[in-house]
């Protein structure tokens, strides 16, 4: 069966506004939590966010255009089309049929929803936006970008919560797999941060409330953890059946070489105690690449910074690789990043492309107290240069969802 390959990458996060600048701060420790500005959050537990600096829409698609669309298909639609600049991907008459987007998304344009909500309440449903239900949809994203490219191919997002942007990656695999599609932009797009989104995080109980001094939010691994980061965001990834790639003489950064995904069947929020959904997507993941724990060099974590996840985590890294898992270097970036929802697995997609391009791993910031229950190389707080050939990235979402991928060097 026909390799995939990655041909072009983009990304808008709490770290920069391209890849290049998004790598250089992650692999320098540098942390993208500030205090909230995209509304007033006095009224909430929570007053700080890992939030997409300096982003103008404008400068990415029609003013007017943007007016119409929700942050998330914003981001995502700005991602988009660095990925396939990045590329060199052409898309014409001719192949667009044969071009497909895979960019997911959690929930959607929950700001959208929130507002049009109170509009509705306040002003009379008359107020309400004609352009609301292509705002809030989830696939809302993926169709614009489809549109904005002349992409007719297959078109949809996948919705598993945290692990969406790791399934849409996964899913357009399969595809270019199978033959039906040649090349595929996939990845996610998310936007939470608003009173809404915040609150309801809040209250499941998985948000640090470190209001007087987020400067060491989140501590992922670390004993003195207290929960996530919100974070915002949109990662693409243009992917590629090899021969397609080569009979372009297209520029490949790496493999995507296998996916897993699995589920929990355990319970709506919390991860499986021992992490046996994601210990198997895990061993999948290998599988699927024709890889044994021997040539893994590196994990990208979930690590998220909750108390339960991160330590079912060090359980199921240890269920899938036993012994060996003490060899293997760990890191979350979310403790810089924050943690982008739907749209994280697909950024630490892009950061594992560029550990095995470049031989340097990203550290976990933050990193102070070691957890008995926790007790991995997580890589702390310095990054660190070695050679690997293939690492994987986990993604694990509530509802039990379970999404690993792959990546190997080229």
């Amino acid at each position: 069966m026909e390799r995939v390959v990655i041909t072009g990458m983009g990304t808008l996060n709490p770290l920069g506004l391209t890849v290049d600048e998004s790598w250089k701060n992650v692999i320098n420790g540098v942390s993208g939590v500030g205090p909230i500005t995209l509304f007033d959050s006095s009224p909430l537990n929570v007053h700080f966010a890992a939030e997409v600096k300096n982003f103008e829409p404008d400068k990415y698609m029609d003013a007017k255009e943007a007016r119409r669309r929700d942050r998330y298909e914003q981001l995502g639609a700005a991602a988009a089309k660095d990925a396939l600049a990045s590329s060199g991907l052409e898309i014409t008459d001719a192949n667009a049929g044969r071009i497909g987007v895979l960019v997911a998304s959690a929930v959607g344009g929950i700001t959208s929803l929130q507002d049009a909500v109170i509009t509705n309440y306040t002003e009379g449903p008359r107020r309400v936006s004609p352009f609301l239900i292509p705002m809030l949809m989830p696939n809302g994203a993926a169709g614009m970008i489809a549109i904005d490219n002349q992409i007719k191919g297959p078109c949809f997002s996948v919705a598993s919560a945290c692990a969406s942007g790791s399934d849409g990656i996964g899913t357009a695999f399969l595809m270019l797999k199978a033959g039906m599609i040649d090349a595929a932009l996939a990845g996610a797009a998310e936007v939470t941060i608003c009173s809404t989104g915040v609150a309801a995080f809040d209250r499941v109980g998985a948000m640090s409330r470190r209001n007087d001094d987020y400067s060491m939010a989140p501590q992922p691994f670390d004993k003195n953890r207290d929960g996530l980061v919100m974070g915002e965001g949109a990662a693409v990834l243009v992917l590629e059946r090899e021969s397609h790639a080569k009979a372009r003489g297209a520029n490949i950064l790496a493999e995507l070489a296998g996916y897993g995904a699995t589920a929990d069947a355990f319970h709506v929020t919390a991860p499986h105690e021992k992490g046996e959904g994601g210990s198997a997507a895990m061993k999948m993941a290998l599988d699927s690449a024709r890889a044994n724990v021997d040539e893994l060099g590196y994990i990208n974590a979930h690590g998220t910074g909750t108390p339960l996840n991160d330590q079912s985590e060090t359980r199921a890294v240890k269920a899938a690789f036993g012994e060996k898992a003490y060899e293997i270097p760990i890191s979350s970036t979310k403790s810089m990043t924050g943690h982008m929802m739907g749209a994280t697995g697909a950024l630490e997609a892009i950061f594992c492309v560029r550990a095995v391009c470049e031989g340097i791993l990203p550290p976990t910031i933050h990193y102070e107290t070691p957890d008995p229950e926790c007790d991995l190389d997580y890589i702390p707080n310095k990054a660190r240069e070695k050679k690997i050939n293939l690492a994987l990235t986990n993604a694990f979402g509530f509802g039990g969802h379970n999404a690993v991928l792959a990546i190997r060097k080229y």
